[in-house]
């Protein structure tokens, strides 16, 4: 069920046409695109908000609505006016926008003006190491995005020159056909829309209104970020367009593979290698943690796979700040030659165990004997 319109706007039924406008004006700058950027029920209410207006700011429409409210408008296009996007809303109530927006207009209205733009968004890939996960890292990163040129202060006219109203379409923007009983409006092709021509372009932006500059920033990467997360940096992205909010910067982070550490969420897998004397008799050894050796017990007869855990001292996560855990993963390393005191010891072994194993090789003075 559609809302009724005063509640809307906020206004009393008799309220005076400077009491709605005032109120408009208020709901439009709250819910307006620029500052509520990827806010699909702001741009609703922003929507609604001008459909109210655009009502209650006409006297035949209003009287028609509160003798019928919407019914009245059943067969006429709706009480919306046609408002599919909010292009067609700046370009109904340019001059309202252009009010509050320093006198830059915001869309482009009956009286023309160039529409402000918000900056496009940026995405910057940064990469990190292992370890900078763990304690977080703060790095600086450069990058190229448009801003309006100083020069002109982005209108794209030569310093002492200004853009003049479009010939074409007197500076509205659009050009208005009527056929029949229709009237259609299509965005006016001589200046595509801005409503205003540069017959003396500014040198520096050769009348862009926009040159490229190389940044720098730092970007603080919180401990715990993983393959993928992006971190919004607001108002970092491309700067605005003719008095338009600048967009913002997403980095993307990218974890580094590490040589010795394989993640797993906040935990890391690696591999410890000991003597096989180490893994059947057990040991204390040394392993290479991600922020220092650890001391780590052998268990006696350990076996080659086995996964030894040793607790919290992992990864942290960025909402469960709590370390995981390494997982050693064992391989037990067997001598390929052995000396000569080895060897009679392992066969005593073996004899005592009752085990058969290959005769020992025979050496020349051996073969002499035999």
């Amino acid at each position: 069920m559609a809302k009724d319109y005063y509640e809307v706007l906020g206004v009393d039924r008799g309220a005076d046409n400077i009491s709605i406008k005032k109120a408009y004006r208020k709901l439009a700058m709250k819910y307006h695109p620029d500052k509520n950027p990827d806010d699909s029920s702001a741009e609703e209410r922003f929507k609604e908000a001008a459909e109210a207006y655009q009502i209650l700011s006409d006297p035949q429409k209003r009287t028609r609505y509160d003798q019928f409210g919407h019914a009245g408008f059943q067969g006429f296009g709706g009480g919306n006016g046609g408002f599919h996007d909010v292009n067609d809303i700046f370009s109904a109530f340019g001059d309202i926008f252009g009010d509050f927006f320093g006198g830059t207009s915001a869309g482009r209205g009956a009286r023309g003006g160039r529409r402000s733009h918000r900056g496009a968004d940026l995405r910057y890939v940064l990469d990190v190491d292992l370890k900078d996960v763990l304690n977080g890292v703060k790095k600086e990163i450069e990058f190229e995005a448009d801003i309006n040129c100083v020069t002109c202060s982005g209108s794209g006219a030569k310093p002492g020159s200004k853009p003049e109203p479009c010939s074409t379409c007197g500076g509205a923007g659009q050009v208005v056909r009527q056929q029949g009983f229709f009237t259609m409006a299509t965005t006016c092709s001589a200046c595509s829309g801005e409503g205003v021509t540069i017959k003396d372009p500014c040198g520096d932006c050769s009348g862009r209104g926009r040159i490229a500059k190389k940044r720098k920033i730092d970007v603080t990467v919180p401990a715990g970020v993983s393959m993928g997360t992006q971190l919004r940096m607001s108002g970092e992205g491309e700067g605005g367009h003719k008095g338009g909010l600048a967009g913002d910067l997403y980095v993307q982070i990218n974890v580094k593979e590490d040589p010795k550490f394989e993640r797993e969420g906040r935990h890391v897998h690696t591999e410890l290698r000991v003597s096989y004397l180490q893994a059947l008799l057990g040991a204390s050894v040394q392993l290479e943690g991600i922020d220092g050796d650890i001391e780590v017990d052998i268990p006696s007869g350990s076996q080659p796979m086995d996964i030894l855990r040793i607790r919290n001292q992992g990864l942290p996560g960025l909402r469960n700040t709590q370390r995981g855990d390494v997982l050693a993963h064992l391989r037990i390393d067997l001598p390929k030659r052995l000396t000569r005191r080895e060897e009679e010891l392992l066969r005593e072994i073996a004899k005592d165990k009752e085990e058969k194993v290959q005769a020992p090789a025979k050496g020349f003075f051996d073969r002499l004997k035999s």
